[in-house]
Parts: C-alpha cells; sequence; structure tokens
C-alpha cells in the first residue's frame, strides 16, 4: 500500500480513506471473527465521514440519546463544515506519525479513544457554535463518560492534534490549543479558581505536554516548547522553552524544533538545575 502519512485529502481524491479501507480487508482475512465488525464499520462505507458518524454514534449511544440519533447530528455537521472531516484526516495523521504504537492508520480510527474524543468533541464544538448548547454539553458529557476526556465544547482546538493515551485529560471552557500539539494522559488545562472570563491556557503549536501536566489560568505556552511529565505551570514561558517543575520553570531550550512531532520525553538532562 502506498504510504498515507501525510495525506489530508477531501473526500474527493481521499487516498487516507482508501488506504485504511485496503488494510481493513487484509485484517477480515485474518481474522474472520472481526469480519462483521470491519465492515460495519468501515468497509460498508464509502467515505471517512460516513464511517466516523457511524463509529462514533455507536460509542456514544444512550438511552436518552440512542445512536441512530446522535448519528444524524453527526452528519449534519460533517456535511455543514467540511472542516470536521479535514481535521479529523489531520489528526489521524499525527497519530500515525508520531505514535510508535500505531501501525496503521485504521488502528486509531477504531481503537484510540483520544482519537474519537477529539472528533466527537468537534461535533460539540461545532453544535456550540450553531448555538445549540444544551445538546454541545450532553455530547460533552457523553464523551466524559465514555472516553474518560472532558473538553468544553466551547474551547477552541487546532488540527494536526495527538491526545496519547488520553485518560484523564481536561481542557477548560476559554481554554486554546493550536495546531500539531502532542498532548499525553492525565494533563489538565485549567483555570485557577471561580473567576470567571477568560481564564484558560493558551497553547500555541508544536507544543508537547508530558503526562500528568498542570496548566492553570490564562497564560501562554509558547510554541514549540517542551513540559516535563507532572510539571504544574503557572506562569506563560516563552516560544522553544523547556519546562520542568513545580511550580514549573525554565530549565533551557527544547529538545528539538518540533517536540510536539518528535515526542521525545526524555530529553531532560538540564533538569538537575532545579535540585
Amino acid at each position: 500500500m502506498e504510504s498515507v502519512k501525510s495525506s489530508v485529502n477531501s473526500t474527493a481524491d481521499d487516498t487516507l480513506w482508501r488506504g485504511i479501507r485496503t488494510d481493513v480487508a487484509v485484517q477480515v482475512e485474518r481474522e474472520p471473527i472481526l469480519a462483521s465488525f470491519l465492515h460495519a464499520t468501515i468497509l460498508n462505507h464509502a467515505t471517512l465521514e460516513s464511517a466516523l458518524s457511524f463509529h462514533l454514534a455507536n460509542k456514544l449511544d444512550s438511552p436518552v440519546a440512542p445512536a441512530l440519533l446522535i448519528r444524524e447530528v453527526i452528519d449534519e455537521a460533517l456535511e455543514m463544515d467540511p472542516g470536521i472531516g479535514h481535521a479529523a484526516r489531520a489528526d489521524l495523521a499525527a497519530v500515525d506519525q508520531r505514535d510508535s504504537a500505531c501501525q496503521s492508520l485504521y488502528e486509531p480510527f477504531l481503537y484510540f479513544k483520544g482519537f474519537h474524543a477529539l472528533q466527537a468533541w468537534r461535533v460539540a464544538h461545532w453544535l456550540w457554535q450553531q448555538n445549540r448548547r444544551s445538546l454541545a454539553l450532553f455530547l460533552q458529557h457523553r464523551i466524559s463518560v465514555v472516553f474518560s476526556v472532558d473538553i468544553h465544547p466551547a474551547a477552541r482546538l487546532g488540527e494536526g492534534i495527538l491526545l496519547d493515551h488520553a485518560t484523564g485529560i481536561v481542557i477548560g471552557e476559554t481554554a486554546v490549543v493550536e495546531d500539531n500539539v502532542s498532548i499525553m494522559q492525565s494533563v489538565t488545562l485549567g483555570g485557577t479558581g471561580k473567576e470567571s472570563g477568560d481564564r484558560h491556557p493558551k497553547v500555541r503549536c508544536g507544543v508537547l505536554i508530558g503526562a500528568g501536566t498542570k496548566i492553570l489560568g490564562n497564560i501562554e505556552i509558547g510554541r514549540c516548547s517542551q513540559i516535563a511529565s507532572g510539571s504544574v505551570v503557572l506562569k506563560s514561558i516563552p516560544e522553544k522553552s523547556l519546562v520542568a517543575g513545580v511550580p514549573a520553570k525554565v530549565i533551557g531550550q527544547a529538545s528539538c524544533d518540533q517536540p510536539a512531532l518528535s515526542m521525545n520525553q526524555c530529553a531532560l538532562s538540564q533538569v538537575d538545575q532545579l535540585s
């Protein structure tokens, strides 16, 4: 199969989706017990958008809002805002490029809850922008229950985002996450108290945020910075910084030009400066 790592094509010439279908057809032959599942989720769908709405709706299904109704909402969002489908392709490519556990694009599409939570959030965000806020908040709740990821529908997230493992990620209402950011599990982009208004972090493009990090308040994380796991960040940090500690401080320069793409979480030799 030809490489699809950099493809974020539209449905008019969707190399990425064709590649997924090709790989899944192979899996049907290898694991006949999964044939029905793989046909229902992938092979029965001509477009990524159709498959995505089917798959997400079944995961978000509840007695209050059955999968059939949820799928109608997702289909509406995908039709009205083609940017959601484009972002989904960029997010898939991000997983493929950065997650060493990913061997084929069908794997995050079917099995990685970070990808699922992010795409479901994109639908909730679209609903929020359409002033359908009750339904947006309902989806936020279902995403939190099903995927253990809590992203407010009013938050603003870019494309090419990796939520790796994803369990315990919290992103607040006025947070901003720009393009090509990688976020590990148990990360909080939160406020510092009961204040209202613009109160959450602004994470610029290319940032890598290590597991368990807490970034609190209306502060800016400069582009292409790298935050060590377990840090508590309470102040803005300049671009291309290496940050660690509780409370966090700048201990040097990021290990490379694009930390979010390299996913190098061990480049903390300068951490001895904190002791």
